[in-house]
C-alpha cells in the first residue's frame, strides 16, 4: 500500500544526523557504499536550493578501524584516542564523497560550552549560515577529543536539535537503524507498533525511549526524543528514519509519510530565543506560585520577585534560568535580571522593595517578558 503523504511547507534549512549504525550498515567499520547513497541524496537536495547541514556520528568507529579494532580498554582517555584518530579519516570519507559531485565541505567541531556561551553560539551561527551561502556542506561532530561528557553519554542527537537552532532550521531528520518510535521495543515485542506521528511530547512518550539501541553508536531512541522535543520547541519538524530506506532523505523532503515525525509545538521561534530555549545557558531555576504561573501562561506578564517561591543554583544577572511551578514542571525559560542572591533576598516581595533591600534596581521584573520563552 503507498503511504500517504502529509502537507510540509517548504523545506529551506535541513540538518541530517546520521548515527553510527547508518554510517556502518550494522558492521564494524564505514559502510562506503552506504555513506556515498546519502551524500547523492543531499547533493540532489543541494541542487534544489535546499541547504544542508550534515551532523556526523562515527568518529570512534572509524578510529577503532584505523587502529586495528583495538580490544580491552574502555576509559575515557582512550575512546579520545579513537575519536581523534577517527575524524580525520571519517572527515577524509566525507570530502572524497561529496567531491564526487562537485561540493566542498567544512568541519564543524562543537561542545556545548560553544553553544552555551552567547557569543560563541553567535559565531558558531554566523559560520554555518556563511557557509551555507556559499554553497559548503557543513559537516559537524561532537569535540570529542576535549568533550569528556559528551562522549559518555554520545550526544550527537542532541547537538543535531542544538545546530537545528542555531541555522533556524525547518526540518530535522535523524538517520537511525531502526524504522522510527515504536510503541514497545521491536527487537523483542513482535505486537510493537510504529508510531507515525507525534504532535507532543509528554512522558508516555518519553517512557519509550528505553536504552541505547546499537553497540556501535553511544546514543539510542531516548537522545533522540530528546533532541524531538528541543527542536520542536523551537519550531522544527523532527522525523526519526532508517536511513537504509531508498531515497529517504528526498522522499521526506517531499512529505511522504516515512518514519516518525514529531510536529513542532510552536512556530519558528527567533534566533535569540532559540538560544534561550536551548537551556545549555541555564545556571540555575525559580520556582513560582501559581498567581505567578498564570499570569505567564494566560496573561503574557513578566515575572515578578513577588511570584518567586524559591531559587535553586547559583547564576548571575544576565545568565538563562529555568522558571518552574511547584510542581517541578518547566513552564519557561529565560534571562535573569537579579543574581541568585539578590533573588533570594527580594524572593516574594513587591516590586517597589527591591532598591530599599538592595540598595539599587536592574527594573521590576525578575525576568522580562521580553527575554523569556514559554514552553
Amino acid at each position: 500500500m503507498q503511504q500517504e503523504h502529509v502537507t510540509e511547507t517548504a523545506i529551506r534549512r535541513l540538518v541530517v544526523k546520521v548515527g553510527s549504525s547508518t554510517l556502518t550498515a550494522g558492521t564494524d567499520r564505514l559502510n562506503r557504499p552506504q555513506m556515498l547513497e546519502l551524500v547523492r541524496q543531499i547533493a540532489h537536495l543541494h541542487a534544489q536550493g535546499i541547504a544542508v547541514v550534515l551532523v556526523t556520528s562515527g568518529a570512534m568507529v572509524t578510529g577503532r578501524e584505523v587502529l586495528g579494532f583495538p580490544k580491552g580498554r574502555k576509559d575515557i582517555p582512550f575512546k579520545q584516542v579513537l575519536a581523534a584518530v577517527g575524524q580525520v579519516r571519517l572527515m577524509q570519507v566525507w570530502d572524497q564523497l561529496f567531491s564526487l559531485y562537485g561540493l566542498a565541505v567544512a568541519q564543524t567541531l562543537l561542545t556545548r560550552e560553544d553553544l552555551a556561551d552567547r557569543q560563541r553560539y553567535l559565531n558558531a551561527r554566523n559560520t554555518l549560515l556563511a557557509l551555507l551561502e556559499r554553497k559548503v556542506i557543513p559537516i559537524v561532530n561532537e569535540n570529542d577529543v576535549v568533550g569528556v561528557e559528551e562522549i559518555k553519554i554520545g550526544d550527537n542527537d542532541n547537538l543535531s536539535a542544538l545546530v537545528s537552532n542555531l541555522i533556524d532550521a525547518d526540518l530535522l531528520v535523524l538517520l537511525t537503524d531502526i524504522a522510527g518510535l515504536y510503541t514497545a521495543d521491536p527487537r523483542h515485542n513482535p505486537s510493537a507498533r510504529l508510531i507515525s506521528e507525534v504532535r507532543v511530547i509528554d512522558a508516555d512518550i518519553e517512557a519509550l525511549g528505553g536504552k541505547a539501541g546499537s553497540d556501535r553508536g553511544t546514543g539510542g531512541m531516548m537522545t533522540k526524543i530528546q533532541a524531538a522535543k528541543l527542536a520542536t520547541e523551537s519550531g522544527t519538524t523532527v522525523i526519526i528514519a532508517d536511513g537504509s530506506v531508498h531515497d529517504v532523505l528526498e522522499r521526506l523532503v517531499k512529505g511522504e509519510a516515512i518514519g516518525t515525525r514529531f510536529i513542532p509545538s510552536e512556530s519558528q521561534v527567533e534566533s535569540r530565543k532559540r538560544w534561550i530555549i536551548s537551556g545549555l545557558a541555564s545556571r540555575g531555576e525559580v520556582v513560582i506560585d501559581n498567581g505567578a504561573a498564570i499570569a505567564l501562561l494566560r496573561n503574557g506578564k513578566s515575572l515578578l520577585p513577588a511570584g518567586i517561591t524559591e531559587v535553586r543554583g547559583s547564576f548571575e544577572r544576565g545568565d538563562t534560568i529555568a522558571i518552574k511551578d511547584t510542581n517541578g514542571k518547566r513552564l519557561a525559560c529565560g534571562v535573569a535580571n537579579y543574581s541568585s542572591a539578590d533573588l533570594n533576598r527580594i524572593r516574594g516581595l513587591h516590586s517597589t522593595e527591591i532598591e530599599p533591600i538592595l540598595g539599587y534596581e536592574y527594573g521590576e521584573e525578575a525576568v522580562h517578558r521580553n527575554n523569556m520563552v514559554l514552553l
